[in-house]
């Protein structure tokens, strides 16, 4: 038996502050699943992205104990060019989000920064130069 890549799961604090930081970044989500347990956005390419909030997973899990923010999981988002890495971070860190990295001329040939999302993991924001 082979096991196929099907989701990247992310349990969050609040559902609403997590799903509206994705929205931020272009993702379609409806308002409606603000108040949901469990959301699922599928990707390009068919890979869903899954947001759980900790009661859900305690729900299911009877020892669970929220793990301390971030560190763990990384996403990146691509935008067409440099000065749209720099105008989106801008947008997030003043909207509230933490700024991990910003913006910078990396040695790999990207524009490149990092915004975390409200549960402390890192989002990176990238276009070629």
């Amino acid at each position: 038996m082979k096991a196929r890549f099907a989701v990247i799961g992310i349990v969050v604090a609040d559902m609403a502050r997590s799903l509206a930081f994705y929205r931020e970044l272009g993702l379609d989500l409806p308002a409606a699943a603000d108040a949901e347990g469990h959301v699922e956005h599928v990707l390009p390419g068919g890979v869903k992205l899954a947001w759980d909030t900790e009661a859900t997973i305690a729900s299911f899990t009877p020892d669970f104990t929220p793990r301390a923010p971030g560190g763990r999981l990384s996403l990146a988002f691509e935008v067409d060019g440099p000065a749209e890495v720099d105008t989106l971070h801008e947008h997030l860190v003043g909207l509230g989000h933490h700024s991990e990295l910003a913006p910078f001329d990396a040695f790999w040939g990207q524009r490149y920064a990092v915004v975390l999302d409200p549960d402390g993991n890192g989002v990176d924001l990238f276009a070629a130069r």
